[in-house]
């Protein structure tokens, strides 16, 4: 029959059948940008994954994920309103973007541990992080400034046994009695193809270190003026991650290998163990309230602590960098394995 000559609560009803019925790719997706930190690799897997595997488009988005890399900076990019949404690195990025008065706010935090680390050599036997004292240690001008002076701060460590780390690991492969910062996820492999030995691995975040990490950050602007956009990028990410971790994460690693040429499987594979071994991932609340997982509480711990060490300054209000509006509603749990 010709929807024409229906009554008119008939052809709305007729219009809406047709709207239900219609395929996914005759509707109108909102277009979303995503700027990523650093070149593609497998910390950013679940951002792949779900544009990859088509996650983003059945949440009604067409994603754009611009790598980053060590001439780009995507923030600015993010703060010109040129991207909707920035990765930032950890939650030191949120509290300076308040004591800067820049308008960027964190909405879901991927990665529940940081995956800041030193290794050591086998021949020096640490086992823990107090016993990395007495070591010459080969800190980046990034780490003294931060994660060095919580060293200070809560172990008593001595800036007096720290070298400049030019992330090269020659130096540290040269004095068996030294360590080296990395992450979790990379320079202990390369150690292992280069150096022929298996890096000792002394976790940051294990011992009280706990920002999060790999962030989502948008502009004040975009919560206020399309929240449902913000909610609905954030759940199909933490889907895509769950994917990746979990799941056919072949498609992301496609992706990434085809953006980033230098990314091999063997590098993947051993980045994404790693996240699984240490829980940088899904661990902690984000075991109850799903991947991305915020709290106030530890919010406010990781603040006190930046305080105590001097990176941060106590009159900054710290609750502006954040909203839990997004997050932590279980998103994805369904997709983690039983076992």
């Amino acid at each position: 029959m010709n929807p024409a000559l229906l009554p008119r609560a008939l052809t709305v009803a007729f219009a809406a059948i047709l709207m239900a019925i219609a395929p996914a790719s005759a509707q109108t997706l909102d277009k979303v940008s995503f700027g990523t930190n650093w070149v593609a690799e497998a910390e950013h897997g679940g951002f792949f994954q779900a544009l990859a595997d088509g996650t983003y488009r059945k949440y009604g988005l067409d994603v754009t994920i611009v790598p980053g890399g060590p001439n780009d900076n995507n923030r600015m990019l993010l703060i010109a309103g040129k991207l909707d949404f920035f990765m930032a690195a950890n939650t030191l990025m949120s509290f300076d973007a308040v004591a800067n008065n820049v308008p960027v706010v964190t909405v879901a935090a991927v990665f529940q541990k940081d995956p800041q680390v030193f290794l050591t050599h086998p021949e020096s036997k640490i086992t823990k992080l107090e016993d990395l004292k007495p070591l010459t240690l080969f800190v980046s001008k990034e780490g003294i400034s931060s994660y060095f002076q919580w060293l200070k701060s809560e172990y008593g460590f001595s800036e007096e046994k720290v070298r400049p780390y030019t992330f090269n690991p020659q130096p540290f492969l040269a004095d068996k009695q030294s360590a080296m910062q990395g992450y979790v996820t990379s320079e202990p492999f390369a150690i292992e193809k280069t150096a022929r030995f298996k890096p000792g691995i002394i976790l940051l975040a294990d011992y009280g270190f706990n920002t999060y990490s790999t962030l989502i950050e948008t502009r004040r602007d975009l919560i206020d003026k399309k929240p449902d956009l913000v909610q609905r990028f954030v759940d199909a990410s933490m889907i895509g991650w769950y994917n990746y971790l979990y799941g056919d994460n072949a498609p992301a690693n496609a992706m990434i290998k085809k953006l980033n040429p230098e990314m091999t499987d063997e590098l993947l594979a051993y980045s994404l163990n790693k996240m699984k071994e240490y829980g940088i991932v899904d661990s902690g609340d984000a075991l109850r309230d799903g991947i991305g997982a915020m709290t106030d509480a530890r919010m406010a711990s990781f603040f006190d602590k930046m305080v105590r060490a001097g990176v941060v300054r106590r009159d900054i209000d710290f609750r502006k960098s954040y909203t839990l509006r997004f997050t932590s509603k279980g998103v994805g749990l369904n997709l983690r394995p039983k076992n």
